[in-house]
């Protein structure tokens, strides 16, 4: 890929509809929680909590898709084994934080994940509310940020199988056949 592909899957990322929700279903929770956080209750603390998750996010695509990717010659998407045994997947999912392949599909060290993880953390020092500094504070951060990062790595790898298993693409067809009869025949009766 090139960087501006990076780029661009960077931007394709942050504005995901999922990530989308994701962050308004986070920061409901948070809000909701806790409202004497450092972004207050109600829907002006909601909206701050929302602000910052999402610039997190953007900062994490900038530094993990973008930046050391284009740098280093890194592909940044995650590539799946669907032909290998479970066991060999689960392993993949995991050990692929911290080793990857390059653009040219060479195995490498997982530079984005691992420097953007601690570079991320870094730059989110300096705006976020209320969040605690220092090194053992940033140690944990990065070490949970990392220990986790298998689970989206998990869900990339299994979750196509699933939807394979339960046939949710013909439902999704199915939808859209019905859809289109039910225009065509409004259409007909004109």
């Amino acid at each position: 890929m090139t960087p501006r592909q990076k780029l661009v899957l960077a931007g394709k990322n942050a504005v995901d509809p999922f990530n989308i929700l994701t962050i308004l279903g986070t920061s409901a929770i948070s809000v909701g929680s806790n409202p004497d956080s450092a972004y207050g209750p109600g829907m002006r603390g909601f909206a701050r909590n929302c602000g910052v998750v999402f610039t997190e996010g953007l900062t994490g695509e900038f530094f993990g898709t973008f930046l050391i990717p284009s740098l280093d010659g890194q592909d940044p998407h995650y590539h799946r084994m669907p032909n290998a045994s479970t066991g060999r997947r689960i392993a993949h999912a995991i050990y692929q934080v911290v080793w990857t392949q390059s653009d040219t599909g060479r195995p490498m060290f997982n530079y984005a994940t691992v420097v953007g993880t601690v570079a991320d953390d870094a730059v989110n020092d300096l705006y976020v509310p209320g969040r605690e500094l220092g090194a053992g504070s940033s140690a944990a951060r990065i070490g949970t940020a990392l220990a986790t990062d298998p689970i989206d790595n998990f869900i990339t790898e299994f979750v196509p199988d699933l939807a394979r298993h339960i046939k949710f693409r013909v439902v999704l067809v199915q939808r859209v056949i019905n859809r289109v009869a039910i225009e065509e025949g409004r259409n007909g009766a004109d």
